[in-house]
């Protein structure tokens, strides 16, 4: 009876709350309703495919890396050549870099089965760090410092063409997007993801009640990888280019921002945290190209001071100080 309320429970939490579709038919009408925005709305939508990657690792199964860049990058650089020495189409292009991305998350995933978690923020920084160096130095396949330039990307299911405004682009990151959340979202509500919160909350209790931990930290990392591939991917076919950026130890840093933002253990922590990252960046970048850094790093002091619910109700922010 217990494991059937269990499984009942899983069921009610994976369904659609009202605001949802709400939200994703929003996010969907924003490239035609502001079509001068499709460019950050595209960049909207990798980002928040990437963070969702990272959520499953650090939200769900309590690992924190610090070189998440090393997937993101790997699809990038797959999926531009690719492009450029195979063939322009985008899918096939998309499913080359979720490939090439799943088959590093499998390797890196024997790094951080041990270890403190010190030790895995050093390993997976490091792996992150010799891909860095590599695309620099095999310069003849990547570009090296110069970048994988001449990325032409075909039309999207052989009718879509990639516009100047980005329109299209944006649709069709925010179409990769959706789908790999809801898989990510069925993963995370499965009695797998159960046992990944197990993991997450205390390791010895879950070896202990018999949760193989070793290949359920792996495969969690290992699905973490395919999506940081595939937003990697979208940003190297929707730019056309590919370049040692991809690899850059910021691009883990802001994905951590990000959730630290949206929050963690929850999928929509990395689609909201995106969105409120970007925008700020975008507008705070506009004001002050030179400072902008300076009021980003503000509001995450104020957000970690007060806490996210506090901020979002600023009535409650002097309530403790009434009633002492």
């Amino acid at each position: 009876m217990s494991g059937e309320r269990a499984q009942a429970a899983l069921l009610r939490a994976a369904r659609w709350k009202p605001w949802e579709p709400v939200l994703w038919l929003l996010a969907f009408a924003s490239p035609l309703l502001l079509s001068q925005y499709s460019a950050i709305v595209n960049e909207i939508a990798i980002v928040a495919l990437f963070a969702v990657s990272l959520d499953l690792v650090l939200g769900y199964t309590g690992i924190v890396s610090l070189g998440h860049a090393a997937f993101f990058g790997f699809g990038a650089y797959s999926a531009a050549l690719f492009a450029k020495h195979v063939m322009p189409d985008p899918l096939a292009g998309l499913a080359v870099g979720i490939v090439a991305a799943t088959v590093l998350g499998a390797v890196a995933s024997l790094t951080v089965q041990r270890g403190s978690d010190l030790t895995r923020l050093m390993v997976t920084l490091g792996v992150a760090l010799i891909l860095l160096e590599l695309a620099n130095k095999l310069d003849w396949l990547t570009g090296g410092a110069d970048g994988l330039q001449g990325v032409i990307m075909g039309p999207v299911l052989g009718r879509f063409e990639f516009d100047l405004m980005g329109r299209t682009a944006a649709w069709y990151s925010l179409s990769v997007l959706l789908l790999c959340f809801l898989l990510v979202r069925r993963f995370a509500r499965s009695p797998f993801g159960v046992s990944l919160e197990a993991i997450r909350d205390n390791r010895l209790r879950a070896m202990a009640v018999g949760i193989p931990v070793g290949s359920r930290v792996a495969i969690a990392y290992t699905v973490a990888a395919a999506l940081a591939g595939a937003a990697g991917a979208l940003l190297a076919q929707t730019t056309g280019f590919a370049s040692l950026d991809v690899f850059e130890f910021h691009r883990s840093a802001d994905v951590l921002l990000i959730l630290v933002v949206g929050g963690t253990g929850w999928l929509y922590g990395g689609v909201l945290g995106a969105i409120v990252f970007k925008l700020m960046q975008d507008f705070l970048s506009a004001i002050t190209p030179q400072y902008w850094t300076f009021w980003l790093g503000l509001f995450l002091v104020v957000l970690v001071l007060v806490g996210r619910d506090r901020l979002l109700k600023p009535w409650t922010w002097f309530r403790r100080g009434r009633a002492a």
